[in-house]
């Protein structure tokens, strides 16, 4: 904090549009289906994420600006050969005055709120070239503007090493999840989840029986509570699953809850463990996904699941495949717990710092 006390004290900034420090370009040639899928080359569109092409149109360090759309506004950067929808701006040949790394960072914290504000509003809203010239930026000293860019890259790596991580023990996980719930011919018993497990469907509330806060969450047609109530319906250590909405969908809960009317729960015997069962059906997900009868609103069937075959090893390996899967599960998951958390911990720190180093005093007339 002193440190960036000290790099800002005193610092002069001038203001200047953005089309003075760079150039605005666009292609004017590809929509937005112009992506192949064996495609070498970056296909910039006004997606968050670009598609692949097999030809270029340019080689060069670009900011890229989505023109349209739902995403307007989102903003990358690369360097390299690249291609781009017609409806792209691409942001480039920087000028002397200006460090293209830490124009990404001052755009991406602010130019965002500066287009919905300014943005041609009709069936599908979109931004023109004199809106992104006008668009004013700060420009302090170029020693002080890579410095903000080496601090804010540290952040910006760290948290892409952090993801890259979490892919890794993702990947992990599935595997270690499929295999260890993966059984021979002869190895286990299989049974019909309706043999040896009880469904029970949950209970409706109405919306004014809903509380915002409470002891119980309520959980309806999705894996997000609907709200809380001051009752349960169903215990701790149980396995659910969504019959209507998000159908098809698994859960399981280690405390106790509320199950509304599209909402199923298993009540298993002595030799199952219902989070052993919870894994197991996490493995069957797209099978069962693929029983939701599509309809207005997507169902799951009671009979379906019961017909589902489910294996019976014996209880002391159930609990070790949880014990496993749990440590997995709470590295790669959790939100209180392991890496998400850490990387959520760290965009907040990119995000805190970036608005410290990039409030400016404003210019006059700055949109």
């Amino acid at each position: 904090m002193n440190m960036i006390k000290e790099l800002l004290e005193g610092v002069e900034v001038e203001w200047s549009n953005l089309g003075k420090v760079c150039d605005l370009i666009t292609t004017g040639k590809l929509n937005a289906n112009a992506m192949e899928d064996n495609g070498i080359y970056p296909f910039f569109t006004c997606n968050q994420k670009p598609y692949k092409i097999n030809n270029y149109a340019f080689d060069l360090e670009a900011i890229l600006v989505s023109g349209n759309g739902s995403q307007v506004g989102h903003i990358n950067y690369y360097k390299g050969k690249f291609n781009a929808y017609q409806r792209t701006y691409i942001i480039a040949n920087f000028k002397n005055c200006i460090n293209s790394v830490y124009l990404f960072h001052y755009l991406k914290y602010t130019l965002k709120n500066y287009i919905i504000k300014n943005s041609r509003q009709g069936s599908v809203p979109y931004i023109t070239m004199p809106i992104l010239e006008k668009f004013q930026i700060p420009i302090p000293p170029l020693n002080i503007q890579s410095e903000i860019v080496r601090i804010l890259d540290n952040f910006t790596e760290l948290t892409t090493e952090l993801t890259t991580e979490l892919t890794v023990r993702k990947k992990q996980y599935s595997y270690y999840r499929d295999t260890l719930l993966t059984f021979t011919d002869g190895e286990v018993e299989f049974k019909s989840l309706g043999e040896v497990i009880k469904l029970k469907r949950g209970k409706r509330l109405v919306k004014s029986q809903l509380e915002e806060s409470g002891r119980y969450a309520v959980y309806q047609n999705s894996m997000t509570p609907l709200g809380y109530y001051h009752e349960n319906n169903v215990k701790s250590d149980t396995t659910f699953i969504i019959s209507a909405g998000a159908a098809g969908k698994i859960g399981y809960s280690k405390v106790n809850f509320w199950a509304a009317d599209d909402v199923y729960f298993f009540i298993t015997p002595d030799g199952i463990k219902s989070k052993f069962l919870y894994y197991f059906l996490l493995t069957q997900e797209n099978k069962i996904l693929s029983l939701v009868r599509r309809a207005s609103i997507p169902r799951l069937s009671k009979m379906v699941l019961e017909k589902l075959k489910i294996p019976i090893p014996p209880l002391e390996k159930q609990k070790r495949i949880v014990t496993i899967l749990d440590k997995f599960d709470t590295l790669t998951n959790s939100i209180s717990e392991g890496l998400p958390k850490e990387i959520k911990l760290r965009q907040q720190q990119y995000e805190y710092y970036r608005e410290l180093l990039l409030t400016f005093p404003r210019a006059e007339n700055n949109g």
